[in-house]
């Protein structure tokens, strides 16, 4: 399988309009862990989920495929940003505690990754992969929202994107004691701040280059009335699967 980079050629609009992940996830996650020495973010992009790891782990290592992303992330003097994709790495064996997986897995040969996690995960160790799914705004919102996703920009979206839309449910999980959790993402956004965020996905920025205009302007000039000048609440629905090495 080809390693697929979707989002080196919007690296700072990534790092300036992704979402990051509610406090609950990581009150669950980290208790799972028995040591708390090594951790390794995979598929970092700019860094929000090893910037949180770092409170928890001595030492963060994060991966990307993107050098572009990495130049973007977020620096602490325990994280290191090491240019490698997730299924061949140059970590020895059984160097982690925890492996974390936000919103790329689909993204992966997941059974080459899945090997090579269990090869540099320490006896014991946690993998988790976790991703989001749509927006929930309100009654009039929604409905623009999801036609923009499945109508206008749906025919853009890589085939992967089918696996985030069931929760990873095809993919297989091979390892023990698996939790699975659901949590909400909640964002107070104006109009622009979210339209800034659709402009992160990929299936705009393949629309974008091959028709050379921005289909999120339709969504703007679809909202502006309705969402007016205040912040609305987005809620992101996650789902989180974790085993045990």
């Amino acid at each position: 399988m080809a390693t697929i980079d979707r989002f080196s050629g919007h690296a700072d609009l990534y790092a300036h309009y992704r979402i990051d992940y509610p406090s609950e996830l990581y009150d669950f996650l980290v208790p799972l862990v028995t040591t708390r020495t090594t951790a390794w973010d995979c598929a970092t992009g700019n860094g929000q989920v090893a910037s949180a790891l770092s409170a928890y782990f001595e030492d963060v290592t994060a991966t990307d495929i993107s050098e572009q992303q990495l130049k973007q992330a977020v620096q602490k003097p325990n994280i290191t940003y090491t240019v490698c994709p997730a299924e061949q790495t140059p970590f020895p064996d059984h160097c982690f505690d925890l492996i974390t997986v936000a919103q790329a897995l689909h993204w992966f040969d997941t059974d080459t990754f899945h090997q090579e996690a269990r090869r540099v995960l320490k006896p014991g160790g946690i993998l988790a992969e976790w991703g989001y799914g749509m927006a929930q705004i309100d009654p009039v919102t929604d409905p623009v929202f999801y036609h923009f996703y499945d109508n206008i920009v749906g025919p853009y979206w890589d085939d992967n994107r089918k696996h985030v839309e069931d929760h990873y449910a095809r993919i297989p999980f091979p390892f023990d004691q698996i939790e699975y959790r659901d949590f909400t993402i909640r964002r107070n956004w104006d109009l622009d701040r979210f339209l800034n965020y659709l402009r992160t996905w990929s299936s705009v920025q393949k629309y974008i280059r091959q028709h050379g205009n921005d289909p999120v302007l339709w969504v703007a000039d679809q909202l502006k009335t309705a969402w007016g000048n205040d912040e609305r609440e987005v809620r992101f629905p996650v789902f989180l699967r974790a085993g045990r090495s």
